[in-house]
């Protein structure tokens, strides 16, 4: 019996914005993650092929639709200067009716819209920071309590997030305003800064959800510095950020706390139209655990957080694929 046939499919790097900026490094990890799933799906024995996707959206478009595949792995993440580009492939993989990795078009454009995640889910009571969306005009309208950090409404991979980005002045509320504003999309989100425990867990499922064990990420910084995930904690090893941050999986949390993350996650997931796999980031301080954000399809290569959380769970990597891929045939693609 021949081995069933596997595409995998993901953004080929290419130069722009974040180049200029000094964060394509995080544009680049997607080239890890293709060649271990690549070998995994081989280990697992798939006949794979793999497909890097380039601009414009109509020749790839062109692309998929050739595609025969008994299951797509989608590894893309926008192309670059263009995330909106993450759900419109997600579209066209579900209208090709092939069984696809990973979440579908809608809560992939709800992670690029982080005040409207924010909106839906302080409607549904799910705490999460209080927030203002700010542009340098709109930056008289100004009513959080100091200190905020001040981040991208539509960015992932810890983009534009720096030692900067937690403000406790208004003088410095509006230089990264007016920063992120420029740089990134045309408004900032502002949210109130919340200063304790950080925790992310990854969620696993369509209508049954699952969660992998918690990380916990531990904070070794100098003092001066905010305890937060900067750009550098992840892809800059000279940044200060780099060797003083590390996750800890499982995270050392009484019971109680981990059945309330994970039950928060699930809902979260939910909430948004998930289906797949994403990793919830919270912070808990005394109100109880806060969703910071969701990350639908976040990074699976080797040595992130979800495939740390998969093997604390006891699976090997080619195991954690495996489950992926049993997911997506397990979602109704019609």
């Amino acid at each position: 019996m021949c081995p069933k046939k596997a595409t995998v499919i993901y953004n080929q790097p290419a130069a722009g914005r974040y180049s200029r900026l000094g964060e394509d490094k995080a544009e680049l990890g997607v080239m890890d993650a293709q060649k271990a799933v690549h070998k995994a799906l081989g280990d697992l024995g798939y006949e794979v092929e793999k497909v890097p996707l380039s601009p414009p959206l109509e020749k790839v478009r062109e692309s998929i639709s050739n595609l025969k595949a008994d299951v797509i792995f989608n590894l893309f993440e926008g192309f670059m200067d263009s995330p909106e580009t993450e759900p419109a492939i997600a579209e066209m993989l579900v209208d090709l009716k092939i069984p696809y990795t990973g979440c579908p078009p809608e809560i992939l454009s709800f992670a690029l819209d982080k005040p409207r995640t924010k909106a839906v889910l302080a409607a549904n009571g799910i705490q999460t920071p209080r927030y203002q969306v700010l542009t340098p005009d709109t930056l008289s309208t100004f009513n959080l309590d100091f200190p905020c950090i001040v981040k991208p409404g539509g960015e992932d991979a810890s983009h534009g997030i720096s030692e900067n980005s937690v403000v406790k002045d208004a003088a410095a509320l509006a230089r990264q305003v007016k920063l992120i504003s420029e740089e990134y999309g045309g408004r900032a989100l502002v949210e109130e800064f919340v200063d304790g425990r950080e925790f992310n867990i990854t969620v696993l499922g369509t209508k049954d959800l699952d969660v992998l064990p918690i990380s916990e990420i531990i904070f070794m910084l100098p003092p001066g510095l905010p305890r937060i995930l900067t750009f550098g904690a992840k892809w800059e090893p000279k940044s200060p950020y780099f060797d003083a941050t590390k996750a800890v999986c499982p995270a050392d949390i009484d019971i109680s706390l981990r059945d309330e993350i994970g039950r928060i996650a699930r809902q979260t997931f939910g909430l948004l139209g998930g289906s797949g796999y994403a990793r919830v980031d919270f912070r808990v301080n005394d109100k109880g655990p806060q969703v910071i954000e969701i990350n639908p399809n976040p990074d699976i290569s080797p040595g992130t957080g979800a495939a740390r959380q998969a093997k604390a769970s006891g699976l090997t990597y080619s195991q954690f694929i495996d489950k992926l891929i049993a997911l997506a045939m397990r979602r109704d693609t019609k």
